[in-house]
C-alpha cells in the first residue's frame, strides 16, 4: 500500500479525499495550511460552465453568497481560478446531515423540528432577501454544525444546473422530484422564492411523520399526487402544525403561503429565536472578478507532490465522530460509511469485488479506488459506489464506501449487504468480540 500516489495542493489548501459529487461539480476535504484549518473544496470544470452558458449567473452568485454571512447557511470564504477549474472554498460542517438523525432515531417530536424548520425558515428568508434561490432543498442539503445548529449547503450555487430565462422565471425542472414543488414539474416557468418554500413544507412533513408526503415508485404518478397535493398526515400531528403544513403544500403558487405569513404563525412562533449575527463584516469581492475575468496573473497555482498513500491523524478525526476505529464501521444511514481493516489493501480490493459483482454491479478499478455501478436502473437511475482504501498505519486500513450517484436509501441497503459479506475483513476491537 506504499506505492506512490499525487498529493494535490491548490493555493494555501492540500486538497484530500472525495466528499460529494453532482452533474458539475466535486467537492473534496481540503485543508488552509496556513492555519490548519478544514474546508470544503468545490471544484467547477471551465469549460462546462462556458459550455452551459452559466458563466454570468455563477459569478452573480457566488459573489452574493460570499457576502452572506448568515449562522444557518454554510460559508462561501473564496473563489480562485485556474486555467481549467474554478474553485470554490466553503465552510466544512461537521454534524453529519440532518437526514441522518431521522433514519437512526425516527421522527422527531414537534419541539424538536420546530428548532429545525425555524432555522431553515431564517436562512431562506434572508438569502431571498439578497436575491439568491437554492431551487434543490431536500434533507440532504441540510447539515448539522457541531452544536447541532442547522447549516443550509449549495444556497445559490445549486443554480449551477439552472437558468433564469427572458421572461424572469426558472425553466429547468430539477432537484429531487420527491421535494420538488408542481409549478416547476409543469415547466411553464416559476418563482424561485415559492418553489424553494414548496420545498421547505415537505421538509417539515419529513421530520415529523419521518417519511415522505409524496412517494411512488411510477414517476408519472408520483408527479400526480404532488399536482394535486395528494398526501396525508399523520394522525399524532397538531391541529396547528397540520394548518400549516396544508398552507405551504399548496398547488398553487399565487395561493402558497409567504414567509413572511410563515413567521407568523402561531405553531411557527412558540419559543422563536431570531438569528443573531454581524452582517457588518468587511468582505472583498476582488477574487470574484480576477476568477471571471480570468486573466493568467490571478491563475492559483496548482502543485502535485508524490506521496506514500497516508491519511494524517487530522483527516482522520475529521472523518469520526470519536476515535474508536473499530466503531467507523457503523450502522448509520449517510451516503458514506467507512471501516477499519487490518487485511492488506490488495485484499480489501479484491473482497468488496467479490462481494459486489453478485449483488448486479459492474466493477471498475484503479489502484486503490474503485467504482461500482449497478446494472440495473433503481429510483433515481443507476446506483454508483465509490470506494477507496486509505493507510493509517503501517498494518491498518480505512476503507470509505460512498454513494457517487442514485438514490441514498438503495446506497444503504447495498451498504448492508456489503457489510455482511465483507464480515472477515473489517476490523473488531476486543470491545466488539465481547459485545456478540
Amino acid at each position: 500500500m506504499n506505492t506512490p500516489k499525487i498529493k494535490r495542493r491548490v493555493g494555501k489548501y492540500e486538497v484530500g479525499r472525495t466528499i460529494g459529487e453532482g452533474t458539475f461539480a466535486k467537492v473534496k476535504f481540503a485543508r488552509n495550511s496556513e492555519i490548519g484549518e478544514p474546508v470544503a473544496l468545490k471544484i467547477l470544470d471551465k469549460d462546462k460552465v462556458l459550455k452551459h452558458k452559466m458563466a454570468e449567473q455563477i459569478k452573480r452568485e457566488v459573489a452574493t453568497m460570499k457576502l452572506i454571512k448568515h449562522p444557518n447557511v454554510v460559508r462561501l470564504y473564496e473563489v480562485m481560478g485556474s486555467k481549467t477549474k474554478i474553485y470554490i472554498v466553503l465552510e466544512f460542517v461537521t454534524g453529519g446531515e440532518l437526514f441522518d438523525k431521522i433514519v437512526n432515531h425516527g421522527r422527531m417530536q414537534e419541539d424538536e423540528a420546530r428548532k429545525y424548520f425555524q432555522q431553515l425558515i431564517n436562512a431562506v428568508d434572508y438569502c431571498h432577501s439578497r436575491g439568491v434561490y437554492h431551487r434543490d432543498l431536500k434533507p440532504e442539503n441540510l447539515l448539522l454544525d457541531a452544536s447541532g445548529n442547522l447549516k443550509v449547503s449549495d444556497f445559490g450555487l445549486s443554480a449551477l444546473s439552472q437558468q433564469v430565462q427572458a421572461d424572469g422565471l426558472l425553466h429547468t425542472a430539477c432537484g429531487t422530484p420527491n421535494y420538488v414543488a408542481p409549478e416547476v414539474l409543469q415547466d411553464h416557468g416559476y418563482d424561485g422564492a415559492t418553489a424553494d418554500l414548496w420545498s421547505c413544507g415537505v421538509i417539515l412533513f419529513v421530520l415529523l411523520a419521518g417519511y415522505l408526503p409524496f412517494d411512488d415508485s411510477n414517476v408519472i404518478n408520483l408527479y400526480k399526487k404532488i399536482s394535486c397535493a395528494d398526501y396525508t398526515c399523520p394522525p399524532w400531528l397538531s391541529f396547528s402544525v397540520r394548518k400549516l403544513i396544508t398552507r405551504i403544500l399548496d398547488p398553487n403558487p399565487m395561493t402558497r403561503i409567504t414567509i413572511s405569513e410563515i413567521l407568523e404563525d402561531e405553531w411557527f412562533k412558540k419559543n422563536y429565536r431570531p438569528p443573531v449575527f454581524n452582517e457588518k463584516e468587511d468582505t472583498n469581492l476582488d477574487d470574484v472578478e480576477a476568477v471571471f475575468k480570468d486573466s493568467e496573473e490571478h491563475h492559483v497555482t496548482e502543485k502535485t507532490e508524490e506521496q506514500p498513500v497516508a491519511m494524517n491523524a487530522f483527516e482522520l478525526i475529521s472523518m469520526s465522530k470519536g476515535l474508536n476505529l473499530g466503531n467507523l464501521f457503523d450502522e448509520e444511514f449517510k451516503r458514506e460509511t467507512r471501516f477499519t481493516s487490518k487485511c492488506p489493501a490488495n485484499e480489501i480490493i479484491s473482497k468488496i469485488e467479490q462481494a459486489a459483482k453478485p449483488l448486479g454491479f459492474d466493477v471498475r478499478k484503479k489502484n486503490y479506488k474503485m467504482r461500482l455501478e449497478n446494472v440495473k436502473a433503481g429510483r433515481k437511475g443507476n446506483l454508483n459506489v465509490a470506494t477507496e482504501v486509505f493507510q493509517v498505519a503501517p498494518s491498518l486500513h480505512m476503507v470509505e464506501v460512498r454513494k457517487a450517484k442514485g438514490d441514498t436509501l438503495e446506497f444503504h441497503k447495498f451498504y448492508k449487504n456489503l457489510s455482511t459479506s465483507l464480515e472477515d475483513v473489517v476490523w473488531k476491537t476486543e470491545d466488539d468480540m465481547q459485545a456478540k
